[in-house]
């Protein structure tokens, strides 16, 4: 038999992605009469080498043949593909390469060689070997915190709010202001502009700030902000003004006193920075002319002089018109010329950007569409950003896909080699739960992709990864439990909600989702009334109102039960940087486990307070499923002298053995004590 499997110790080692100038061993099965048997690489990023090794024989059996090769890794950090070739007994030439979904990372035979091309349909699979920065180190504040993501304009209005006020700031057109804090959002906009998504309700910072005491009562360690800088919209994707707080949401002023107060409550806060494209109604685009100065489009339309000129590329369309280059063809949003060295020192020098909002208090910078940034410039910003916070200040990217060999632009692109980002938002793992938990995909699959992610992500990387179930960005997690048609249009899709039917098994399906984001690997990452169930299908449905005084009787029992989900990363630090074991994987059963080695967790810390292990049993399933328990070997029973348990966290003694049922569509943590 053919064999080789990327996760197994026997097979490859060290395990995962690797740093640069160190060394694995990789073992191939062959049937006794393969000959030729060769391991096949190519490695590289921006370019890449192909190279051909022979194998030794190093175990001869009767049936079987084992090879062995040493690599020394590159010295460069990239990406390093394999696969085996070989001769059978017919002089065939063939291929053993990788094969999707499986469990430990075997392979199979074919008949053609894996397709790396970054252009290319990636299939034949290859193995990969992440090679990244031997010094790669992340914060360890990130590593396994809880997040909480806030769409400012609808989390909290203050104490204090005036409407009058509010309208007072800005009396653009365009702009609609909400008097009810409980209407739903706007999704026309006024006659004389269309829909622009310039509705505003009023949240603030001094709101969020006010709310401070509840948000660390989720166990919240950082504050993730969409958009605060001074923009058209109510998203604020479309910065204005990268070095002032818009005032609606208060002004510099209500951020300094966010942070001081969030800081004395153990919060960092990261803030979100869109670095690929401004507004066209902004001081450096100002198409509009509502900006003093001269703007760039003015500049290129009258010749005029402007220092943001060089920020931006125009062109005379064929009828003679300026245009310019845009954000997926979105005239309000211009792209900018990130190699400019004009627009690169406004980020990076002296009062610039990054300098500005350190020196304010941020701890961190999510970076809007990383996807579509140059990676210079993005290595550019994680050393600007490392230098002004002595190395702890945090830089997430948005990266929807795996962003170990994420291909953008004509390239593989450098995202988790320890020179750009520490993490990334973790859709990938919000694909998995939702598919798994919706019934779509089986837990051995939902194992197999995770397990794949982990071993082609840099440990330092995938304790941070930001992992997601609802953003502003997606519908929310609730909603899509309830398996909504999709829909065309905003009427529509304001239409739906989840039906009194389908509500209880969909809050059961969100707890479940909580509980794989404490105790699983990762920065666990709560959106704003994801706690409370909130409802919201895509942009702008997923960006309601917090209902601050009007919770129902089932929001607060969720509320309850995610305060006590949240409790044991607070309580227990092996959920946060703990090593990783599946314990359990069938059809709709997941068990794994959270551990430490002699009190050490994965990077070698000591943790002196907590469990040394944690146990998370998942019962997807329809019917209740019966568990044994004796150390870390966990097995199923077809029935059980234990009753079904109510609870969502069990205590036990440390080497105790336990019988446990669990009900469908629940789960419980063990905790040893």
């Amino acid at each position: 038999m053919f064999f080789h499997a990327s996760r197994l110790q026997e097979y490859r080692t060290p395990y995962g992605a690797r740093p640069t100038d160190s060394s694995v061993d990789l073992y191939f099965d062959t049937p006794s009469d393969a000959y030729n048997v060769t391991l096949c690489y190519t490695y590289g990023l921006y370019g890449f080498s192909y190279h051909e090794e022979p194998m030794c024989l190093t175990e001869k059996r009767a049936d079987t043949k084992r090879y062995k090769v040493s690599l020394m890794l590159p010295h460069e950090p990239g990406l390093l593909f394999y696969w085996f070739k070989f001769r059978d007994n017919n002089e065939n030439g063939m291929f053993y390469v990788a094969e999707g979904d499986t469990k430990d990372g075997s392979g199979k035979i074919y008949s053609d060689p894996p397709r790396i091309g970054v252009e290319e349909e990636k299939y034949p699979y290859s193995w990969q070997i992440t090679v990244y920065d031997k010094d790669f180190v992340t914060p360890d504040k990130m590593k396994g915190a809880c997040i909480y993501q806030i769409f400012p304009d609808r989390f909290s209005r203050s104490s204090d709010f005036d409407y009058k006020k509010m309208t007072s700031f800005c009396d653009r057109e365009e702009r609609i202001y909400h008097k009810d804090w409980y209407e739903d959002v706007d999704i026309k906009g006024k006659p004389s502009t269309g829909y622009l998504a310039c509705d505003f309700f009023g949240g603030s910072l001094k709101g969020i700030t006010e709310k401070l005491d509840y948000i660390k009562s989720l166990g919240i360690d950082i504050l993730y902000l969409n958009p605060i800088f001074e923009a058209r919209s109510s998203h604020r994707y479309d910065t204005a003004d990268y070095l002032n707080v818009d005032p609606i949401l208060g002004g510099n002023e209500a951020f300094e006193e966010l942070q001081k107060e969030a800081s004395a409550r153990g919060i960092s806060i990261i803030l979100d920075g869109v670095f690929s494209h401004t507004g066209a109604d902004s001081k450096y685009f100002n198409k509009f002319g509502r900006y003093e100065g001269t703007g760039a489009y003015r500049s290129y339309e009258t010749g005029e002089e402007s220092s943001y000129r060089s920020w931006y590329n125009f062109y005379r369309n064929e009828d003679g018109e300026v245009a310019y280059d845009s954000w997926w063809g979105f005239p309000d949003l211009p792209n900018v010329n990130e190699n400019s060295l004009s627009y690169r020192k406004f980020v990076f020098g002296k009062d610039g950007i990054v300098d500005t909002w350190t020196k304010r208090g941020a701890g961190g910078i999510r970076l809007d569409v990383s996807d579509e940034l140059p990676d210079s410039f993005i290595r550019q910003m994680r050393s600007t950003l490392k230098s002004y916070t002595k190395g702890e200040g945090i830089l997430v990217g948005e990266v929807w896909e795996d962003a170990s060999n994420k291909c953008s632009y004509g390239s593989y692109r450098d995202f988790m080699l320890g020179r750009t980002h520490d993490s990334v938002m973790g859709y990938t793992f919000r694909k998995c739960v939702l598919d798994f938990l919706c019934g779509y995909i089986s837990a051995e699959v939902f194992d197999s992709r995770m397990e794949g992610f982990r071993e082609r992500y840099p440990a330092q990387a995938y304790y941070c990864i930001m992992n997601l179930i609802s953003s502003h960005d997606v519908p929310r997690a609730y909603t899509m439990f309830s398996k909504p048609e999709d829909k065309e249009g905003r009427e529509e899709q304001q239409k739906i909600k989840v039906s009194e039917d389908s509500a209880e098994e969909c809050e059961m399906l969100m707890r479940m989702a909580y509980a794989l984001q404490v105790g699983y690997i990762g920065a666990s990452c709560i959106y704003y009334g994801d706690e409370i169930l909130m409802d919201g299908y895509k942009d702008p449905f997923n960006r309601r109102t917090y209902p601050w005084g009007k919770l129902t009787g089932r929001q607060k029992e969720e509320l309850d039960a995610v305060r006590k989900i949240a409790s044991l990363r607070v309580e227990n630090p092996v959920l946060r940087t703990g090593y990783y074991e599946t314990l359990m994987a069938e059809s709709g059963l997941l068990v794994f486990r959270r551990y430490l080695e002699l009190r050490k967790d994965h990077f070698g810390k000591y943790i002196d307070r907590g469990s040394e292990e944690v146990i998370l049993i998942l019962n997807r399933d329809h019917k209740e499923k019966y568990f044994h328990a004796q150390g870390t070997n966990v097995t199923q029973r077809k029935s059980s002298p234990i009753p079904i348990t109510d609870e969502m966290i069990i205590s036990t003694e440390e080497g105790k053995s336990f019988d446990i049922g669990v009900a469908p569509y629940s789960f419980v943590f063990i905790i040893k004590r």
